[in-house]
């Protein structure tokens, strides 16, 4: 099967991504993993503490591309949930106001997610780490970024409302298979 289901589960820092991909994946659903954490991991394996703040528009393209080879991998489940999406990006570089040429806004417009569900900012779960530097007023802020992108390339959007991750997950599966 070749037209897996494109399934995206973003929103800003700390919202609760990773850790309902985790459970997705533990109920044996297809999924792709966020990529950015490896790249800063490895900046700060090259001396650099937040690669995304020194050269943001090169870190930019470079993670807009593996992104894009990600969304295009062939998939062989009915269904593919991914954490973040190609469009995550420009919504970082529209937040730090800085700006970019349109090649990059014109490779994220042939990029379609099948859904697109955004977890709101929750307070009671952020935590700052190694790699998550910003603050839950920023994370806020990211958020607003990342609904005015996928409205700005005319997705549908689903707002997943704070609950568990059994629950938000029976949310999805409820939107799936509408």
């Amino acid at each position: 099967m070749n037209n897996s289901n494109k399934i995206l589960i973003t929103g800003g820092p700390g919202s609760g991504k990773t850790a309902l991909i985790n459970a997705l994946e533990n109920r044996n659903f297809n999924c792709e993993h966020e990529i950015v954490r490896n790249l800063t991991l490895e900046g700060k394996g090259n001396g650099i503490d937040q690669i995304f703040l020194k050269d943001p528009l090169i870190f930019s393209e470079k993670l807009l591309e593996l992104r894009i080879s990600q969304f295009n991998k062939k998939q062989i489940s009915e269904n593919t949930f991914y954490d973040r999406g190609v469009h995550d990006v420009l919504a970082y570089l529209n937040y730090i106001k800085v700006k970019y040429d349109h090649i990059l806004t014109k490779k994220a417009e042939k990029i379609k997610y099948d859904k697109v569900f955004i977890l709101p900012p929750w307070k009671d779960i952020y935590r700052q780490d190694e790699i998550r530097y910003e603050s839950f007023n920023e994370s806020v802020k990211i958020h607003d970024e990342i609904v005015k992108i996928y409205n700005f390339f005319k997705m549908k959007i689903i707002i997943l409302k704070t609950a568990t991750i059994d629950q938000r997950i029976e949310n999805i599966l409820e939107f799936i298979n509408k």
